[in-house]
């Protein structure tokens, strides 16, 4: 587990031996980060959700660091510093910057967006009691809940701010509405509300299915005006109850897909046509009715192939990928694979990449792509796996089969086509990974880079420690 003060020593330490160094002189496997393409995805979102005049509340799951909290959040805006967490250890890191950003006058919020569970109580109370009134959420979805975060209540002397999470069809977390838990849990907060056990703040929705989506910005759009509806009804039922007597009801939605699709230009030069005049709608009436919209969402700092293949942002290539995972060619075997293809040995396996596919729509199952990760075209001349028809097409060195330490790449494409991107033993590799957040994990920094400094684009700037554990 990473401490509050040894991060900051590390993060020298680190600096010390790296700072200025290329990366073929840093260890293997390791995970790299274009501070170019993190600003850029950064300010894109920003730049929209002030534009629409939304609440934004980025997550820091995929990245657990502070620096690039600080990008997500624009360290040089005046706006409120909601932010998402999904483990009390973040929550725990990122106060210092809170408290920081606190004391030049923001408004700040750390939400806990994993379903409240007793064990946390007594470090989301420090956390409370340090960011005073308002400073702490909470996720609740189911009544019993509503227990430890009257205990939070009564050790920090703050009642905790309680989002209630529906189930907008991904079945992973939540309550689904009009259902009879959702009732009872309704029912249950409302109380706990009258008690002064927490204040019931906002009603909070994730279109995980979201990943799902490939044909184009267009359908992002539509769920994400979906994925408010059942929350305004929600609300409106709330409402009815006696609750949200003071109209601050947050209603906050959000995935990369979704989030990222209100950066189309267009929707944000005021234009309402289709799917922009829906979500317009949707944006126009809610507010009328007095509710507060905020969006959330996390990957998108860093994308990934599954991001990719979502095509939920209009224009997004490989190009704006900013995380890649270096390893190192430790073997080849010529015609090992299927119809006499080439297969590679590197030295990052699931522990340095994950072993979670992009989501497959294929058809049948694994036709587009079922990989763990693609080669990046880095010092491989003009090889270029992926076009804008991803995942449906692709083609050059993709992960085919990895384990913990090991990955084998595989030619996907004519055999005689390896010629235009050959490998060979102790070659250094960038991978795209499918999943950021799982790439990430097994890793203690980041090395950072940035592909503006023509020249040196290969120069260690920085290391970003991150946090790991719970």
């Amino acid at each position: 587990m990473t401490t509050l003060s040894g991060n900051a020593s590390l993060k020298e330490e680190l600096k010390a031996k790296y700072v200025g160094k290329t990366l073929y002189e840093v260890p293997t496997p390791s995970c790299v980060l274009d501070l170019a393409k993190l600003e850029s995805n950064c300010e894109r979102m920003l730049d929209a959700t002030q534009k629409l005049d939304i609440l934004w509340r980025p997550h820091i799951k995929t990245h657990k660091t502070t620096e690039l909290t600080r990008l997500q959040v624009g360290d040089t805006l005046t706006t409120p510093v909601h932010i998402l967490v999904s483990t009390v250890l973040e929550a725990e890191n990122i106060l210092p910057l809170l408290e920081e950003y606190k004391s030049k006058g923001r408004a700040v919020n750390v939400l806990f967006a994993f379903p409240l569970f007793p064990s946390a109580v007594y470090r989301l109370a420090a956390i409370s009691s340090a960011l005073g009134p308002d400073g702490l959420s909470v996720m609740i979805d189911h009544p019993d809940q509503l227990i430890p975060a009257s205990h939070i209540t009564q050790i920090s002397g703050y009642p905790p701010l309680a989002f209630l999470k529906i189930d907008v069809g991904y079945g992973r977390a939540g309550v689904v509405l009009g259902s009879d838990p959702y009732q009872q849990l309704v029912d249950a907060v409302l109380d706990a509300e009258r008690r002064g056990d927490c204040r019931l703040h906002g009603l909070y929705a994730h279109a995980g299915q979201s990943y799902g989506l490939r044909k184009d910005w267009a359908e992002a759009m539509k769920l994400l005006a979906a994925e408010f509806d059942p929350l305004y009804r929600a609300a409106q039922h709330i409402r009815s109850r006696g609750g949200d007597t003071k109209g601050e009801m947050v209603l906050t939605v959000g995935a990369t897909p979704t989030a990222s699709s209100v950066q189309h230009p267009t929707l944000l030069e005021g234009a309402a046509e289709g799917p922009m005049q829906e979500l317009r709608g949707v944006f126009k009436e809610y507010r009328e009715a007095g509710f507060n919209l905020e969006l959330h969402a996390g990957v998108y700092a860093t994308l990934d192939l599954q991001q990719l293949a979502t095509h939920s942002r209009v224009g997004m290539s490989a190009d704006d990928i900013a995380i890649s995972v270096m390893a190192e060619v430790a073997s080849v075997y010529p015609g090992r694979g299927p119809e006499g293809r080439t297969e590679a040995l590197v030295n990052a396996g699931c522990l340095a990449l994950g072993r979670e596919p992009v989501t497959d729509k294929g058809d049948p199952p694994g036709k587009d792509y079922n990989g763990w990760g693609m080669l990046t075209p880095w010092r491989l001349g003009h090889y270029e796996p992926i076009n804008s028809d991803f995942p449906r097409e692709h083609g050059g060195w993709q992960v085919s089969r990895i384990s913990q330490e090991h990955g084998i790449l595989l030619w996907n494409g004519p055999k005689d086509d390896e010629r235009k991107a050959p490998l060979k033993v102790g070659q250094r590799v960038r991978i795209w990974p499918n999943h950021s957040c799982i790439a990430g994990a097994c890793f203690d920094y980041y090395f950072i880079v940035d592909s503006r400094n023509k020249g040196r684009e290969e120069v260690v700037i920085d290391v970003w420690p991150r946090w790991r554990g719970w």
